[in-house]
């Protein structure tokens, strides 16, 4: 029986190991860094939302340079534009020159991602071992997800927030050195040909409601901006609908079933992910805590999401997707509530692990849940589409939950924050419940 290796599954786990430890890690330390260079709330969320939104539009362009020039190429390219934009995150002296730094982090993390998942897949040609190397960088994954707040909170109090982005730079140059000593070069037959106007549409479409989220002060400012979003992404479905090789298919999305998905993706961003954001501000401000100290209190919103997800496979084979994604999101509507209606120490603790349980159930399943859903040939779109989801879920879940919070940071003024969460997330569970098959898999 062939022996599975793990070594170049480490080896591109680890180049994409930063990308995700930064994110959690930079959560903690926002309320520090806001203090620090005299930031709003709107600039507070435009720290995350430049990384995310640079993440979503450049993904759309890396898988088609990446085929072209060479996946591993790719990889290196982007973790090497990581380190040079950790520096300059690092050296950042206002707003601006941070939010542009995070915009070059966002492009550099969106090719190693590409390029990680792209070397894996075709270096583990065995299905058995290709689901063995993806589980073994979801593991990896799930561990920087956990152990960021930690490290961010007590690199930060030690240190300074800004060493959370200057300790990029020595594992960015230690992923250099390994990753082309353990993985070979590949290139794809054939590329998809780049779409700057696509691009550009739906970056567009995202930033423009990020921006009247975050900054509408006029009834006529938000109708004006919430209009330029939707001609924005009326366009971009119409452009891509024309397009011989869409970068993002909408037919894809004419399934119920790929609609409840594609829905559960967003109220998942929005219910979990985009509250991890706020958390740290929220135990700050409510509980008096430290950086180092909500740092180590997040670890009950995010440690589930590592040990949870086996179980999640085991629910998903018994209980059918309908109920394991309806259970999950209702479990994250309930943590959300908890947070907002009984704000004590000991029930924001036990809101944390409820919302990080349901998210650990139904994540690590609605990736295979669009591949399943997809034609096999366009598996990898529907992947794309996947990330596409999630990540413009995450910075539209930001903008929202900041708009709701008012600028006020008060400990009451968060109810309206975690209620907001709340509600998507039961738009997340109906959806499950009104539009995925009854019982079994979604085949």
């Amino acid at each position: 029986m062939k022996s599975f290796r793990r070594t170049p599954a480490l080896a591109l786990s680890f180049a994409g190991f930063l990308t995700q430890l930064d994110v959690t890690a930079v959560v903690v330390a926002l309320p520090t860094i806001g203090d620090d260079l005299g930031f709003g709330l709107a600039a507070y969320a435009w720290t995350m939302d430049a990384y995310s939104l640079a993440f979503t539009a450049a993904l759309l362009a890396t898988g088609a340079l990446a085929d072209r020039h060479g996946r591993r190429r790719a990889l290196l390219i982007g973790n090497a534009l990581f380190a040079v934009a950790s520096l300059a995150c690092g050296l950042a002296w206002d707003g601006p020159t941070l939010w542009a730094a995070r915009v070059a982090q966002g492009i550099g993390a969106a090719f190693v991602i590409t390029g990680s998942i792209s070397l894996t897949a075709s270096a583990y040609p065995d299905a058995a071992d290709r689901a063995r190397a993806f589980g073994l960088a979801g593991i990896v994954s799930g561990v920087a997800m956990a152990l960021g707040p930690t490290l961010g909170g007590a690199v930060s109090a030690w240190f300074g927030w800004r060493w959370i982005f200057l300790a990029n730079i020595p594992f960015c140059i230690l992923a250099a050195v390994i990753v082309p000593r353990l993985v070979a070069e590949e290139r794809a037959a054939a590329s998809q040909p780049l779409d700057p106007l696509g691009i550009a549409l739906l970056t567009l479409a995202l930033g423009l409601a990020i921006e009247t989220l975050l900054a509408g002060r006029t009834t006529t400012h938000v109708m004006l901006g919430v209009s330029a979003s939707l001609i924005c992404g009326v366009l971009f479905v119409m452009q891509q609908g024309r397009q011989p090789q869409p970068i993002l298919d909408p037919a894809l999305l004419t399934q119920p079933a790929m609609i409840a998905v594609a829905l559960l993706l967003i109220t998942t961003s929005v219910g979990y992910w985009a509250v991890l954001v706020y958390l740290p501000l929220f135990l700050t401000t409510s509980f008096s805590l430290s950086t180092a100290q909500a740092g180590v209190a997040i670890l009950a919103a995010t440690l589930p999401m590592v040990f949870l997800p086996p179980l999640a496979g085991r629910l998903a084979t018994k209980w059918g997707w309908r109920t394991l994604f309806a259970s999950g999101l209702g479990l994250i509507t309930a943590g959300d509530i908890m947070l907002a209606v009984w704000p004590t120490w000991t029930m924001s603790l036990l809101g944390m692990i409820v919302i990080a349980t349901g998210a650990a159930l139904v994540q690590s399943q609605l990736s295979g849940a669009v591949v399943t859903l997809a034609p096999p040939a366009q598996a990898g779109m529907a992947s794309a589409i996947t990330i596409v989801m999630r990540q413009g879920g995450f910075a539209i879940g930001i903008a929202m939950l900041g708009a709701a919070l008012g600028g006020v940071r008060a400990p009451e003024a968060y109810a309206a924050l975690f209620l907001y969460a709340a509600l998507a997330s039961a738009i997340g569970a109906a959806s499950a419940l009104l539009l995925l098959p009854p019982s079994g898999r979604l085949v």
